[in-house]
C-alpha cells in the first residue's frame, strides 16, 4: 500500500509537510506510526479523590473564573463536583476561551492533578464544555501517538481511522508457518487493535506493551531488524579503508602531557582502536564509558594515530553544547602537539566559518570538531581516515551518512568511532548492536566526588525548594529537571515553562533560567553559558541537558517525576553533578504510591553511582508495569520493540530472520524498508 498520504481527506501541503516530519509520506508509514502510549479515559474521577500525579477525567460546574496577574498573566478557572473542587490553570487563553469558561458551565477535563498553593490543580488540561446529553466518557483506551509541532492527536487519530479503513490491502511479509510456531496473530488484527484497541481488551496488557496484537509487531520490528543488522555487518567488512599503523609518538607525548596517568580501561580500548584502524577495512566500533570515564582521551588518542599516518580525523556531537565542549577539550590536548583543530558549528560567522573550510581542504587543519555543520556541502576534507561521532542515537541516519560520504576516497571510506555515555549490559548489546564491534570503559578515573541519592516524594517539594535556597546561599548552583511522558515538545516545553514560573514566584530574589527542547538554539546556549558563568543560579530544563553539561559549581539535581524515566536516563541526569569539589547531591522526586518495580530503580539509584551495575539492574527491573515515554533504546530508534521487555521473543525471532532470508528471500526487502526506512545503511554511516 504506497499510497501517498495526501490520498487521505484534509491532508494538503501543509499537513503532508508536518506528518513527513514524522517519517509519514504513504498510508502505510502511518499504520506503522504507533501509539507511544495509552490513557484511560473510559471512567470519571471524583475531584475529591484525585491525588497529586493522578491522570484522569473530572466533570464538574464552574465556580467563578478570575484572571490573576503575577509574574506573568493567568487564567484560573475553579470546578467543583460535589466530592471536592480543583482549579484550572491556563497560562495561554483567549477571551473567547474565558467566557466559554464562565460561572454555570459544565466541563469535562482531562489531566494531570498537582498540588498547587491553593490546593489541587490541573494544568492546561484538555477541556470539554458540556451540552444538554453529552455522551459518556470514552469507551476504550486513547492512543498517544508521537507529534510534531502543529499536528494535534485529534488529527492524527482522524487520518489513522481512514488509514484503517484500509487495512485489509497491507501485504503479510511473515508466512503462516513462522506465525504459527510463535502463537502470535495476522497483521491486519494486530495493526487494529494497537491503534483502536476494543472495549474489552486488557487494559494492564495495552498499557504495559505486552498485548499479543503489540508483541506480533514487536516480534516483526525485531526480525526486520536482525535482517538489517546482519546485511550491515557483511557489507562493512567488504569496504576498503585506509590502513593506520604508526608508532604511536603522538599518544605518547599527549600521555607526557597529561598530569594524570590513563586507567587500565582506557588504555586497553585505545588499544582495541588501534588493532581496528590498522586493518584494511572500516573499523565500526561502539565504546562505552559510564559517566566521567574518560572517553574523550580514547577519541582524541584516535585521532592521534590517524594525524601521524597523515590523514585528517573529525569529531561530531548532536548539540552545540556538546560540540564546543568537544572543541575546548581536543584545542587544550592537541595544540600543545602542534596539530590545528577546526571548528564549525551552524551558529559561526561567514568568515569564521571560511577559514575553518579552507584549512580543512588545505590539510592544514588536521582535526575537525563541530555539530552536524560538518557535514554540509562547503566543507572538504583534505583526507579523512578517522570519523568519531559523539551520542550517535541522537542523529539521524542521513546526517551520519553525508559525513561518512565526505571520507569517501578512491573508494576507500574512513574509519568510524562511536561513543556513547549510556552504559548497556553485554548481553543487550549484542542484540541492539549486533553490526558494531564493541569496547567498555569499565574504570572511573580516582577522585571523583560522590554523589549522595535521595528520594522524596513530591508532598515534601517545599523542603526540596528550601533546599535549593540553602545550597544557593552557600554560593553553590542547581538543576531542575522537568520530566513529563509526552513525546511532544510542545507539552514539555508547556511543562518547563509552568515549572519556571512556579519557582521564580517561591524563590523570591533568586535567578532561575529555563531550557527546553523548543527553544532557539542560540537562545538556549545563551541560558547554558550565563548558567556556567554563574549569573543564573537554578536551571530549569527538560532532558535536553542529559548529556555533555559540564557546570563544576552546580551540586544540586532535582528530577521531578523520577518514576517516570528509565534507571539509565537518570543516572545520566545525575552525572551532571558531582563535577567540582563540593558535596554534591541529587534528589529524586517521586509521586505515591510507587509500584514494586519503581521502588527497587530509585532504590538503585540511591545505592550506587556505577553505570554499568544501574544498566544490569535495569536489564532485570523493566519489564511488566512500567511504560516509558522514552525508549531507551540506543542507535536504533524502535516503534514498538523494546528490547529489554520483549527479550523472551529474541531466540525466536533469530529464528525467523534465518528462515525468511533462506526461503523466502524476496520478502527481506519490503521486511526492512517497512520497519526501518533507510536506517538498514547504518554501517555506512559516519
Amino acid at each position: 500500500m504506497t499510497e501517498p498520504i495526501t490520498a487521505l481527506k484534509g491532508v494538503g501541503p501543509k499537513m503532508a509537510a508536518r506528518l513527513e516530519r514524522l517519517g509519514i509520506a504513504t498510508v502505510t508509514d502511518l499504520l506503522f506510526h504507533l501509539p507511544a502510549r495509552y490513557q484511560d479515559r473510559t471512567r470519571l474521577v471524583a475531584i475529591g479523590s484525585l491525588r497529586p500525579g493522578d491522570e484522569g477525567v473530572v466533570e464538574g460546574e464552574v465556580d467563578h473564573t478570575e484572571v490573576v496577574a503575577r509574574s506573568r498573566r493567568m487564567l484560573l478557572v475553579h470546578l467543583s463536583d460535589g466530592t471536592g473542587g480543583i482549579t484550572l490553570r491556563f497560562f495561554h487563553f483567549s477571551g473567547a476561551q474565558q467566557q466559554a469558561m464562565a460561572r454555570g458551565s459544565r466541563l469535562r477535563c482531562f489531566g494531570e492533578a498537582r498540588m498547587g498553593k491553593a490546593g489541587m490543580e490541573l494544568v492546561h488540561p484538555e477541556y470539554r464544555i458540556l451540552r444538554e446529553g453529552e455522551a459518556a466518557v470514552e469507551e476504550s483506551l486513547t492512543p498517544i501517538y508521537p507529534t510534531t509541532e502543529g499536528l494535534h492527536q485529534m488529527s492524527l487519530r482522524r487520518l489513522t481511522d481512514e488509514a484503517l479503513a484500509r487495512l485489509d490491502r497491507i501485504p503479510e511479509w511473515l508466512p503462516a508457518h513462522i506465525l504459527d510456531s510463535s502463537g502470535l496473530p495476522d497483521l491486519v488484527t494486530a495493526l487494529r487493535t494497537v491503534h483502536r484497541p476494543p472495549p474489552d481488551a486488557p487494559v494492564s496488557s495495552l498499557l504495559e506493551g505486552r498485548h499479543p496484537a503489540q508483541r506480533r509487531l514487536a516480534f516483526e520490528e525485531l526480525v526486520a531488524h536482525h535482517l538489517s543488522l546482519g546485511r550491515v555487518r557483511a557489507r562493512t567488512t567488504d569496504q576498503p579503508a585506509p590502513p593506520v599503523q604508526v608508532p604511536g609518538e603522538l599518544v605518547r607525548r599527549l600521555r607526557d602531557n597529561l598530569p594524570f596517568s590513563l586507567t587500565g580501561a582506557q588504555q586497553r580500548v585505545i588499544q582495541e582502536l588501534v588493532t581496528d584502524m590498522a586493518r584494511p577495512h572500516p573499523m565500526l566500533r561502539l565504546v562505552q564509558g559510564d559517566v566521567g570515564a574518560g572517553k574523550t582521551l580514547v577519541a582524541v588518542a584516535a585521532c592521534l594515530h590517524a594525524v601521524e599516518a597523515g590523514y585528517q580525523a573529525a569529531v561530531m556531537a548532536p548539540t552545540e553544547i556538546l560540540a564546543e565542549q568537544h572543541h575546548r577539550n581536543f584545542k587544550a590536548l592537541l595544540e600543545p602537539l602542534g596539530i590545528e583543530v577546526a571548528w564549525f558549528s551552524g551558529k559561526q560567522g561567514v568568515r569564521s566559518r571560511r577559514e575553518a573550510s579552507e584549512a580543512l581542504a588545505s590539510g592544514q587543519a588536521q582535526v575537525a570538531v563541530g555539530t552536524h555543520a560538518l557535514f554540509q556541502g562547503d566543507v572538504t576534507f583534505h583526507d579523512l581516515a578517522l570519523v568519531v561521532v559523539d551520542e550517535q542515537h541522537r542523529f539521524g541516519v542521513h546526517q551520519r551518512m553525508a559525513l561518512r560520504e565526505k571520507g569517501a576516497r578512491d573508494g576507500r571510506l574512513p574509519h568510524q568511532l562511536i561513543m556513547t555515555a549510556t552504559p548497556i549490559p553485554r548481553t543487550l548489546a549484542m542484540t541492539a548492536y549486533a553490526d558494531l564491534d564493541y569496547s567498555v570503559i569499565d574504570e572511573l578515573p580516582p577522585g571523583r566526588t560522590p554523589i549522595k541519592t535521595v528520594a522524596l516524594s513530591d508532598d515534601r517539594r517545599d523542603e526540596v525548594v528550601q533546599r535549593i535556597h540553602h545550597a544557593i546561599g552557600e554560593g553553590r548552583q542547581a538543576y531542575w529537571v522537568c520530566t513529563l511522558v509526552e513525546e511532544s515538545d510542545v507539552l514539555q516545553a508547556q511543562a518547563a515553562e509552568d515549572t519556571h514560573a512556579q519557582l521564580e514566584e517561591a524563590l523570591e530574589g533568586i535567578r532561575v533560567g529555563l531550557v527546553h527542547g523548543r527553544m532557539k538554539p542560540r537562545d538556549k546556549e545563551a541560558v547554558m553559558a550565563r548558567f556556567k558563568a554563574g549569573e543564573v543560579q537554578l536551571l530549569v530544563a527538560t532532558t535536553v541537558i542529559e548529556v555533555g553539561v559540564d557546570v563544576p559549581n552546580a551540586s544540586l539535581m532535582i528530577i521531578e517525576n523520577a518514576e517516570r524515566l528509565g534507571l539509565a536516563q537518570l543516572h545520566q541526569l545525575r552525572g551532571r553533578v558531582g563535577r567540582g569539589e563540593a558535596a554534591s547531591a541529587c534528589v529524586l522526586m517521586y509521586h505515591p504510591p510507587l509500584s514494586q518495580t519503581a521502588h527497587r530503580r530509585l532504590e538503585a539509584l540511591r545505592n550506587s553511582t556505577d553505570g554499568f551495575e544501574i544498566a544490569r539492574i535495569d536489564l532485570d527491573l523493566r519489564g511488566p508495569g512500567e511504560v516509558l515515554g522514552t525508549r531507551q533504546t540506543g542507535m536504533m530508534q524502535f516503534r514498538i520493540a523494546d528490547v529489554v521487555r520483549d527479550q523472551d521473543l529474541l531466540e525466536d525471532v533469530k529464528a525467523a530472520a534465518g528462515r525468511l532470508a533462506a526461503e523466502h528471500p524476496d520478502h527481506v526487502d519490503p521486511l526492512i524498508d517497512r520497519w526501518l526506512s533507510g536506517s538498514q545503511e547504518y554501517g555506512r554511516v559516519g
